[in-house]
């Protein structure tokens, strides 16, 4: 019996962030302790008020059935009022949010409700993979636009050729962004919405995953400057530590949001009861990601010198809990070295989470993505064994 995977699995390239686990491996069948910034995975505890939640959650639903696929009405009030509290935005829990597994299976599905064979599809480079796997799987065709320094990594709307924008369906933009760190400003915002208007885009706004967790003024949202033609996925993943949850919602334009329900409705039974009532615990809390901008701000003040000290650039950055560092050479190469057993430390290199554009330039070539997910404890000893390559060079 001959089985093969399908020719849109195989034209994937293996998931970057499951390599990085085999390099943690790797490290740990030589005996070493690894230091993993590789994977964006937090990791201090889910908040005790959340996790002890749950079994009487378990209970109260013991009879419940199925829940429902938009999420309980108690669910997408809460997301609503932390819309409201968090950025003015006034939003329709019955018409305008529907809950979500989190993002990652949001984002990949998203494209099939919208788009046909051979639509665009543009997608920022370095970005999150299921923006371009979700296109692919709905045989769309992505586009790839470059986030480089000089644009402040925001992706330059306006020198994307017109003959694409007129075949594109949908832009996927991520800010605060992951990995560069960067913040869009409501003046950018009313440019990009400008623009995918007068084009008949739909923006699909990934923002909800790093939003809160930054560390000057609180970023904005998109739906702040409009709501026609946007929608907006949060998750509670990286806000209150709750990726095993698989938790989110997505909310704007009732339009795309209606299209949203239909298509998560053939996909999936919906988001477990005992996640959803962990979800609204989660959102009416603001004391607990205050608590985790304090920390990831530690952690981030001890690792920046520490990288200035071995000679690499200022790589400062205003949001998300990465450090998008600019390396000398190939960035895979420096990686490797890290990975020596005698530095142990675990990096992405830019380039395994970008991909080449126009022209055939890689943006995410000559830097890695450091995320700050290890204790600070493990924090301050990679700021030591930095200082070994310092010596070796």
């Amino acid at each position: 019996m001959d089985i093969k995977p399908s020719k849109r699995l195989s034209s994937l390239p293996p998931y970057a962030l499951a390599e990085m686990d085999k390099n943690v491996e790797a490290l740990k069948a030589q005996g070493v302790v690894p230091i993993d910034f590789g994977v964006g995975d937090p990791t201090e505890p889910t908040p005790e008020y959340i996790a002890e939640s749950l079994t009487p959650s378990g209970r109260a639903h013991a009879t419940s059935g199925y829940p429902s696929y938009i999420g309980s009405k108690e669910f997408r009030a809460a997301a609503a009022g932390y819309m409201s509290r968090r950025f003015g935005v006034a939003l329709n829990p019955d018409t305008e949010i529907s809950s979500s597994a989190g993002s990652k299976e949001a984002i990949f599905n998203f494209p099939e409700g919208f788009i046909e064979p051979g639509d665009v599809v543009i997608c920022p480079s370095p970005g999150y993979p299921p923006f371009k796997t979700g296109t692919i799987f709905a045989e769309g065709v992505p586009y790839f636009v470059p986030l480089l320094p000089e644009n402040k990594f925001l992706i330059d709307y306006e020198a994307i050729p017109e003959d694409v924008a007129r075949k594109t369906k949908i832009i996927w933009i991520n800010y605060p962004n992951s990995p560069t760190g960067a913040v869009a400003s409501r003046e950018y915002y009313r440019g990009l919405v400008d623009w995918a208007h007068r084009h008949n885009i739909i923006i699909a706004a990934d923002e909800g995953c790093y939003i809160d967790i930054y560390y000057d003024e609180p970023p904005p949202s998109i739906l702040e400057v409009d709501r026609e033609g946007i929608i907006a996925f949060y998750s509670l993943s990286k806000r209150n530590n709750m990726t095993g949850y698989r938790v989110g919602f997505v909310c704007g334009d009732e339009r795309i949001i209606s299209i949203f329900k239909r298509l998560k409705t053939n996909i999936d039974s919906g988001v477990a009861h005992v996640m959803q009532d962990a979800a609204i615990r989660g959102l009416a809390d603001d004391t607990h990601v205050e608590t985790m901008r304090r920390l990831y701000k530690e952690k981030r003040d001890i690792l920046l010198p520490a990288l200035r000290s071995i000679g690499l650039e200022e790589a400062d950055s205003a949001a998300t809990f990465y450090i998008w560092q600019k390396v000398p050479g190939n960035d895979m190469d420096f990686a490797r070295k890290l990975l020596d057993p005698s530095i142990g430390i675990v990096v992405t290199p830019g380039s395994l989470i970008s991909d080449p554009c126009e022209g055939g330039v890689n943006p995410g070539v000559g830097y890695v993505r450091i995320a700050l997910v290890p204790p600070v404890e493990q924090v301050r000893e990679a700021a030591k064994r930095l200082m070994r390559l310092k010596n070796s060079a």
